[in-house]
């Protein structure tokens, strides 16, 4: 079993400490650019390539996606309780505690651990957390009408293209497809490189803070996760991977909202840092209790 669990770790580490390692030898990478190439073009093609081929029915898909809107939705109002146990202005904590890191980090530990047909309903869960980061998020960062940043998000059409393919029962054509699978293929290690990077680039303090966040967090999102899935009714895999892709670290999209937001950046960088470093030990033991 633990050599299981290493297989699933190891490229998440390899992926995050390459990355980690360049920008801490002095070389440049512009995180920028590959953001924006890995957010406009990789990822769609990544859902894409992944749910067109897909075992999984749309009611499944659909399903999966209302869940983890609510369980973002009963995070929001863990915020405020957060908020007030660790003194802090709610509208700091509020996107930390709403989003996880389920694309960099989510989708390879989902990839690694439950193969194609659990990817599947990682890319729901990841997909439906950006769609609420990019558009609430924006408003509140102040920076951007959230529907028009909704209708510019090439994302949203993979999915519904996907979910047409999936109603239909239809493929995509042959040439169609092998070029989608070829252009999605630099996503996830793109998404990993640049976790690390990001985590090199960051000013951190607080760290007292930052794992007395992790620590409470990581367990009310696991639980709430858990919850709603069982009210749903998700089926088992489908459940185990909305409790996985809830748990993980916080986004470091969050640090990004920050900076342009001008709130609280310091302190989201902290929380974005103590829980990564953190899911390397609860990670491996939250993975042994859903893989078996």
């Amino acid at each position: 079993m633990l050599a299981e669990l290493f297989a699933v770790m190891a490229p998440v580490l390899a992926g995050a400490g390459l990355g980690f390692t360049w920008i801490r030898l002095g070389q440049p990478y512009p995180v920028e650019f590959v953001t924006r190439l890995v957010f406009n073009i990789g990822t769609p093609a990544l859902v894409l390539a992944s749910l067109s081929g897909a075992e999984v029915d749309a009611g499944s898909f659909g399903r999966i996606m209302l869940a983890t809107a609510l369980v973002l939705i009963v995070m929001a109002g863990a915020a405020f309780v957060l908020a007030k146990l660790l003194r802090r202005d709610w509208r700091v904590l509020l996107a930390p505690t709403m989003y996880p890191n389920t694309g960099n980090m989510g989708l390879p530990v989902v990839l690694y651990a439950f193969g194609s047909a659990g990817f599947a309903f990682g890319i729901a869960v990841m997909v439906t957390v950006s769609l609420f980061q990019f558009t609430v998020g924006s408003m509140l960062a102040s920076h951007g009408n959230p529907l028009k940043v909704l209708v510019r998000t090439p994302t949203v059409y993979a999915i519904l293209i996907s979910l047409g393919l999936l109603i239909t029962d239809t493929a995509l054509p042959l040439w169609l497809d092998n070029s989608v699978d070829l252009i999605s293929g630099f996503t996830v290690p793109l998404m990993l490189i640049t976790l690390g990077v990001s985590l090199a680039s960051i000013q951190v303090k607080g760290l007292k803070s930052g794992i007395g966040f992790s620590l409470i967090r990581i367990p009310v999102a696991a639980l709430v996760a858990w919850g709603i899935g069982t009210l749903l009714g998700l089926p088992p895999l489908a459940q185990s991977i909305l409790i996985l892709q809830m748990s993980m670290p916080v986004a470091v999209f969050n640090y990004l909202f920050a900076l342009r937001a001008g709130q609280g950046a310091a302190y989201t960088a902290s929380l974005v840092f103590c829980s990564t470093l953190l899911s390397l030990l609860y990670l491996p033991a939250l993975l042994a209790l859903l893989m078996y």
